[in-house]
């Protein structure tokens, strides 16, 4: 026999470390849900304190606050039941849990048993695996609770809890974006609800923070092993899904916890969300950014932000995701023209602000440039001019543009993207100097593609800016392949090496240029300096730098000499 449960999955944005905020949402979301019939609502994993809350569990005092705020949302909760993903100490030992509330209680909580300790994740530095495959019965119907990496196992939780009658797999997320990791999701969890014959609701996490950004797309997968509902991408929403449960049958064994006098709701209609479609490569890089932006903004308590618009394809990006994020009148561009800066660059510029609506400062910096060249003078003389003066201009910009930052609490973007990230093709204290690296991970190929992308949607960035070969503009008739291989072959290379840890062999046999392979990975090799001082960005690639690619900068391993 079959149960209708109608299960609300609510994918929202919760600010690490407000508890308030993130209990206020908690509670306002059950009210909806319960309001709409919904029997089960189940939120992200570590959704109360946000995540990933990282040291801050280390913090005694911020466990139990958590937990007392757990309890203050428990007792506004009846009628519905409400999964919601918390930190919970159990004696001297910290747990990634999640809290089945019921009728102003908690009645039980499921400790995360697989902890990951890859890529951005350092689960196993805070807390401890759990132990047991807790399961709930619910009226006539049995579910289990599962965490994010539990369910990708296929002899994990999902498989136990199935065994113990579990019909349903309730698995609450926070699982990062990168491009394209929403199909290998749908794989697991149509795979393990066919092979577990069971319904699986999976809700994630939504927004941004620091590096990361959650993309929600939260879904069900019938006991059949077909998707049957989705929600968007980058959006806090609470998508309703009525679902078909078998009911349990026969002497319950095991770990089971009852929800007595729990009722399934009476349903008049049929509550169908329906399978959003997901959005094309482009778009959902571009919405990412966008998201982890905005958040990152308004979560760190800024208003407005200032660009520095060269009237090239980077800052021209940055420039338009920050107007699409923040809204016109929260950014600022400053163009900062040097003896080398080509009068294109000026007018491609003042194209895009008037395309945007917003205010542009011209800054003119030859009379510093010169005060610095005559200073250094005496020191220089006799040796000709070299990155020496060229960085120069870099760092006179990045003074005038933190000066702005200081006198009027802007946030200074910056806009450097992962190609030069990669290969060191910035300047400390210069163009790297900010608060927030929007495209530090979007390769310069993909730079392109974003800016094509949103000309679709609107015509903004002029199209001089795209088809122009990039350029620094800090020396007469300077071009990016002065110093680097052209981006289309460059960004190959890049991937290879820094996403996927092959070598110069591997790489070789992809078909590139044995020389041009060992220049780009020594290049690579000895920037890491430069990145450990670069601000934080958005991670939109399988590997990012930062948490996910972790190098000594004192290394004295020479793979580009090895070959």
């Amino acid at each position: 026999m079959k149960k209708d449960v109608r299960l609300a999955l609510a994918q929202i944005n919760s600010t690490v470390g407000d508890l308030d905020l993130n209990a206020a949402k908690i509670i306002e979301y059950v009210k909806k849900a319960k309001a709409a019939k919904a029997d089960i609502i189940a939120f992200p994993e570590l959704a109360l304190c946000g995540y990933p809350p990282e040291d801050l569990v280390l913090k005694p005092k911020f466990v139990r606050d958590n937990r007392s705020k757990l309890d203050e949302i428990a007792e506004t909760i009846s009628d519905i039941v409400a999964v919601v993903g918390f930190v919970d100490q159990q004696e001297n030992c910290i747990y990634n849990a999640a809290a089945v509330i019921y009728n102003g209680k908690v009645a039980g909580v499921y400790h995360k048993m697989f902890l990951p300790n890859y890529s951005v994740f350092d689960e196993k530095r805070y807390f401890a695996p759990g132990k047991r495959y807790t399961c709930f019965k619910y009226d006539d119907i049995i579910f289990g609770v599962n965490i994010c990496e539990d369910i990708w196992y296929e002899d994990g939780p999902a498989k136990h809890q199935a065994k113990e009658g579990a019909r349903l797999i309730v698995n609450i997320n926070a699982s990062p974006f990168y491009a394209g990791k929403f199909k290998a999701r749908e794989q697991v969890i149509e795979k393990q609800a066919a092979e577990n014959d069971a319904v699986i609701s999976y809700t994630n996490m939504v927004g941004g923070q620091d590096e990361l950004v959650f993309d929600g797309q939260s879904m069900v997968a019938d006991d059949n092993g077909t998707l049957i509902a989705k929600a968007a991408a980058f959006k806090e929403e609470m998508i309703l899904q009525d679902v078909q449960v078998n009911a349990s049958a026969g002497k319950l064994l095991g770990d089971i916890i009852h929800l007595t006098s729990g009722q399934l709701h009476e349903k008049q209609t049929v509550m169908n969300a329906g399978v959003i479609p997901e959005p094309g490569t482009d778009a959902e890089i571009y919405e990412g950014l966008k998201t982890g932006l905005r958040d990152y903004v308004s979560k760190n308590g800024f208003n407005q932000v200032v660009v520095a618009l060269s009237g090239g394809i980077d800052s021209a990006l940055v420039t338009v995701l920050a107007v699409d994020a923040l809204g016109k009148d929260n950014v600022t561009v400053v163009f900062m023209p040097s003896r080398y800066t080509a009068d294109e660059s000026g007018r491609d510029s003042e194209e895009l602000a008037k395309n945007l609506g917003i205010k542009m400062l011209t800054i003119p910096i030859e009379d510093i440039f010169k005060t610095y060249l005559r200073t250094l003078e005496p020191y220089f003389e006799g040796m000709a001019p070299n990155i020496a003066e060229e960085n120069l201009q870099s760092r006179i910009r990045g003074n005038l543009i933190m000066a702005l930052s200081n006198k009027f609490g802007w946030l200074v973007l910056t806009t450097g993207n992962k190609s030069e990230m990669s290969t060191g093709y910035a300047t400390l204290y210069g163009d790297m100097a900010g608060g927030f690296a929007v495209i530090k991970d979007v390769p310069k190929v993909v730079v392109y593609d974003l800016a094509k992308y949103r000309n679709t949607i609107g015509h903004v960035i002029p199209e001089n800016i795209i088809v122009r070969p990039p350029t620094a503009e800090l020396k007469p008739d300077q071009k990016d392949t002065d110093t680097l291989p052209p981006y289309e072959v460059l960004d190959q290379i890049l991937k290879a090496y820094v996403e996927e840890n092959k070598s110069v062999g591997d790489i070789i046999d992809m078909g590139f240029d044995r020389n041009t392979i060992q220049k780009v990975i020594k290049m690579v090799d000895l920037s890491e300096y430069k990145r450990r001082q670069a601000p934080p960005g958005i991670k939109i690639t399988p590997r990012a730098f930062g948490k996910d690619r972790r190098m000594p900068i004192t290394n004295r391993y020479r793979e580009w000499l090895k070959g």
